[in-house]
């Protein structure tokens, strides 16, 4: 699933994606597949999964777009 980062708080380690079709979705810091300190912007593009968490549905597998240069999208 695709969607864009809503918000993310980097003290707290977690945010919302939002999706079309779907409710925002919780994303912690664990579920970003990304070297180094893991944090998202808000506005990027993610791929990501929805897994049955213990307060409901979150994301998982969470991978940012890059453009050619590597920058995020």
């Amino acid at each position: 699933m695709q969607g864009r980062v809503k918000n993310f708080n980097v003290d707290k380690g977690y945010g919302f994606i939002e999706a079309e079709g779907q409710p925002d979705i919780f994303v912690h810091f664990s579920a970003i597949n990304e070297p180094g300190f893991k944090s998202l912007t808000p506005g990027e593009t993610v791929d990501f999964v929805i897994v049955e968490g213990p307060r409901g549905p979150q994301a998982a597998n969470v991978t940012v777009h890059r453009s050619e240069d590597g920058a995020p999208q």
